[in-house]
Parts: structure tokens; C-alpha cells; sequence
């Protein structure tokens, strides 16, 4: 079923062109800013803090199992770096491992394990992406080397058992393979959209998902047939204005929200499907 633009809300309105959003187990929505911010926004909405700042350019964020702290992908300080929440300290957490550094930092996706994965773009039209990896001690490893070209959002299947990977400029979706010890097994495509960047994916309930476009702002449907319908899109660029990151919640966690890199809010879309819950949301 595709919406329209009447069922997308501006959820706050205040926040610097934020890449990244997701959502606390408290209901709190937090997202990022081109300046390096950290904010926390009320669940209704009507309050936006900023919680720190790295000084770089905050990219994908996430919560790690049980919500104790926060994975933050920074582009200017080429690192991640780890927020606790309880005593709101930041400490770097990675800057790359095996020997090699990150070039491009752009999403966190914890699995039930604590086990951290990294999407690292590699660079602008440049196929040298990969996936990092990092135990929750910070020890990491190159899970996948790829080469993706610029691999972006990252989100795990339900059981575990594939690592979806935006790939911008294939441009879509692959998947990996989790193999039984964790390590990497056989990568394919999993969807296209021609004509466009997608950047940021989440699942529903039903293992439908979901890809926001930061161009032609816009958000896609994948069902399990791995069919692609348009979900949403907005040719006037003023409620999805470039959106990125996506992320569910809500009172019955329903609601999709949406980042949108190109101007100073956070949009809301009611999607009529309960979304997957991160183990940072449990």
C-alpha cells in the first residue's frame, strides 16, 4: 500500500541536517548533526537536547544491547566512538583494525551478542568499500572486504542470520551471508532501484524492508519476494528533504522516522506495520 505525503509528520524540527536517527527503549528518538552533535529528542517530540558533541560529522548511530551506550560513526574524525549513556562520557571506541583505518565511518549495527559491525564507504564513486567488525571489547577485524560500492546503511536480518548492506551507487541493497562460527559467507544482490542513493534500511515485523533515499527523496518497500514498491515520496522535497537513516518507533512502535540530511528536521511516517525491534531497543 503506498501513502502519501499527508501521512508524514515533521516529528521536531531544530536538529543540523542530521544523517542518523534511532530510537531508545525509553521512547526517546536521537539523532546527529553535520557539526559533530548528539541530540536526544522527548518522545512526543517537543524537546531536543544536545547530549555531546564529537567535534567531527556525526553519520550512523545505534544503540548497543540493553541501551548502555551508543555507537556513533563520525566522517570528520574517521573513528567510532562510544557514548555511555549512564555517565554521558565519550570515549573513541575504533579507528579500524587489521591494520587498516577507516575511511569512511558511516553506520553501527549491534548484534545480540554485543558484536558491533561497521560499514566503511572507502570513498565518493570509489568501489573500495567493507565491513568491519568488533567484539564488544573493541578488538575488530575486516569481516568483509568487499570491495561495495560505498556501502552506507547496515541492518540485520531477524534471525541473525544475513547482514543486509546498502550499497549508494549500485545502487541497492546486498546481503551477506552470517555464517554458523560468524564469519562471512556468500554475498549477492537483494534489490535495485535505479535512479537513485539510498543510504539507511530497517525491517518490520514482518521482515519487509524498508530504504530511504536520499535521492529522489524517497521511501521503498521490499517484501520478502524481495518485490519493491514505492512506499512514500515527496517530489516537493519539504517533509522527506533527502531522507538517510531510518529507524522504528512510537508508542506501538509503528511509526517509521526518518532523517533528512538536507534540512533541520526529523519526519515521522505512520506506516501501519510494527517495526522489527534492534536489540537496543529491547
Amino acid at each position: 500500500m503506498s501513502l502519501t505525503i499527508n501521512d508524514v509528520t515533521i516529528f521536531a524540527d531544530g536538529v543540523d541536517h542530521a544523517e542518523c536517527v534511532c530510537v531508545h527503549p525509553d521512547g526517546a528518538v536521537w539523532a546527529g548533526g553535520e557539526a559533530g552533535q548528539i541530540y536526544r529528542i522527548s518522545p512526543d517530540g517537543s524537546e531536543i537536547k544536545e547530549i555531546s558533541n564529537t567535534g567531527g560529522f556525526t553519520l550512523g548511530i545505534a544503540f548497543s544491547p540493553n541501551a548502555e551506550w551508543l555507537a556513533v560513526c563520525d566522517l570528520a574524525n574517521h573513528c567510532v566512538w562510544k557514548l555511555d549513556i549512564a555517565s554521558n562520557t565519550l570515549e573513541k571506541f575504533a579507528d579500524g583494525a587489521e591494520g587498516e583505518n577507516f575511511n569512511v565511518p558511516n553506520y553501527p549495527a549491534f548484534d545480540s551478542k554485543g558484536r558491533l559491525y561497521v560499514s566503511d564507504s572507502g570513498g565518493f564513486r570509489k568501489v573500495i568499500g567493507k565491513v568491519f567488525r568488533f567484539e564488544p571489547d573493541g578488538t575488530g577485524q575486516i569481516w568483509h572486504k568487499g570491495p561495495f560500492n560505498f556501502t552506507n546503511g547496515l541492518a540485520l536480518s531477524k534471525n541473525e542470520d544475513y547482514l543486509y548492506v546498502v550499497c549508494t551507487w549500485l545502487p541497492g541493497v546486498e546481503r551477506v551471508a552470517i555464517n554458523p562460527d560468524g564469519s562471512a559467507g556468500k554475498r549477492e544482490v537483494y534489490v535495485t532501484i535505479p535512479q537513485s542513493c539510498p543510504d539507511g534500511i530497517a525491517f518490520d515485523e514482518d521482515e519487509n524492508l524498508y530504504i530511504g533515499c536520499y535521492t529522489p527523496n524517497a521511501i521503498y518497500k521490499v517484501n520478502t519476494k524481495q518485490e519493491i514498491t514505492l512506499l512514500v515520496d515527496d517530489w516537493e522535497a519539504h517533509t522527506l528533504t533527502n531522507p538517510t537513516n531510518l529507524a522504528f518507533g512510537g508508542e506501538n512502535f509503528d511509526q517509521l522516522f526518518t532523517s533528512n540530511l538536507g534540512r533541520w528536521h526529523i519526519s515521522k511516517i505512520d506506516v501501519k506495520a510494527n517495526g522489527l525491534k534492534l536489540v537496543g531497543n529491547r
